[in-house]
């Protein structure tokens, strides 16, 4: 059983040197719906593979599929498609076609597992394909600049897609995302991105658990989406003068849970997104932990982890009604009389020089300075120019497991 069709009457062909169908677009010629075609060890140099009908194509150790730079390689047309075990490299490069190792169109209930993608424009390009599965594929690009190159795994208008346990390099996004929703993107690794690990947007009602993002150019965005659940993700070595490991930009109902955050330039940056829960996340030797770009509304920080950052907290506007209670914060230095293990004094996160620094970035030099010491002290006994309301009224002593 496959996708729910009855393989009953499927045959196998095969494609090799010593088989009578030397070349995968002969077999596929002569294939009928659901049959499985096995292709031997070898070099194939072929391109514009269509496949419109229903089949499996599944390669021994060694497969390898080659379209010498001159154009797209794979073209799935057919719903209840699968590519397995298939090294694809050499993509053409097109400005005007956006040439992949594997594009999916209009498709549904397909499956790209196994796979090894090299030297491709876009890896996998999936466009109004839907209720798929893209597994364990090793996807790495050879992109130096923005104009002339593509995503690893790219999604346009493609929902309830899964994608699981890839590992995405040297493309210009790692994975990206626009009118796709409802997919679950889970234990993949996307590091060494020229743009950023992860970029999507307009995509609704998406999950990610447990990946990876690290050392991308810019880090990850999530822009102009609603009801994203982020949890168990790490953002870690995003860095550069405009690098973030998550940038929240327009977004609604989230829920940002159990991530970690480790040495980037901020850890999240939010921009206009509104009712978002950050429960549980770790934010460990960033620059900035947090940076607030005006019109947040009703987020709820509880029970982070804020250790070791240059700045906790960056904030450039109204408090609004943001709430942050129960943080673990490593910059308290308050105490706990009553032993409940949380502060009998508030904390303030944002500090003044995190105020300057905003103001003349070039103040950075001062950061490790006996005045900023002083200026600080000022500023918490006696607050001007920060909000004197954004507070943690219940600091944490120590900080959460």
């Amino acid at each position: 059983m496959l996708f729910g069709l009855t393989l009953g009457f499927a045959k196998t062909i095969k494609v090799g040197a010593n088989e009578k169908y030397k070349s995968i677009k002969s077999a596929i010629a002569m294939a009928e719906d659901n049959d499985i075609i096995k292709v031997a060890k070898g070099t194939y140099n072929e391109i514009d593979i269509e496949i419109t009908r229903p089949l499996s194509i599944i390669g021994e150790d060694g497969v390898i599929v080659d379209g010498m730079k001159k154009g797209q390689i794979f073209h799935i047309k057919s719903d209840h498609v699968t590519l397995k075990n298939l090294t694809v490299q050499n993509v053409g490069l097109s400005y005007t076609n956006d040439w992949a190792a594997i594009r999916v169109s209009n498709s549904q209930h397909f499956r790209l597992e196994n796979l090894t993608l090299r030297d491709m424009f876009f890896g996998i390009y999936l466009a109004k394909s839907s209720n798929g599965k893209v597994i364990n594929n090793n996807i790495r690009g050879i992109a130096k600049d923005e104009y002339n190159s593509g995503n690893g795994i790219h999604l346009w208008y493609s929902h309830y897609v899964e994608i699981i346990g890839n590992d995405i390099s040297g493309a210009r996004d790692g994975i990206y995302f626009e009118f796709a929703d409802n997919c679950i993107i889970r234990d993949n690794v996307s590091h060494n991105n020229l743009r950023y690990g992860l970029h999507f947007m307009f995509s609704n009602d998406d999950k990610y658990f447990g990946n990876t993002f690290k050392e991308n150019g810019t880090g990850v965005a999530v822009m102009f989406s609603k009801r994203i659940h982020m949890e168990k993700n790490i953002f870690k070595k995003n860095w550069g003068t405009s690098a973030y490991g998550l940038l929240l930009k327009e977004i609604y109902d989230a829920e940002i849970l159990d991530n970690i955050f480790e040495e980037n330039t901020i850890g999240v940056q939010v921009e206009g997104s509104t009712r978002i829960n950050y429960f549980g996340n770790k934010f460990n030797g960033n620059g900035w932990a947090l940076k607030f770009h005006g019109a947040a509304y009703t987020n709820n920080f509880k029970g982070n982890n804020f250790s070791n950052n240059s700045f906790d907290m960056s904030y450039n506007s109204n408090l609004n009604d943001n709430l942050f209670n129960e943080n673990y914060w490593s910059e308290y230095t308050g105490y706990d009389l009553d032993k409940d293990g949380f502060g009998d004094i508030p904390y303030r996160p944002v500090k003044l020089f995190a105020y300057i620094v905003e103001k003349a970035p070039e103040a950075i030099i001062l950061l490790r300075s006996l005045f900023v010491d002083i200026i600080n002290f000022s500023e918490k006994v006696s607050p001007v120019f920060t909000p004197d309301d954004l507070v943690d009224a219940k600091p944490k002593m120590q900080p959460y497991p």
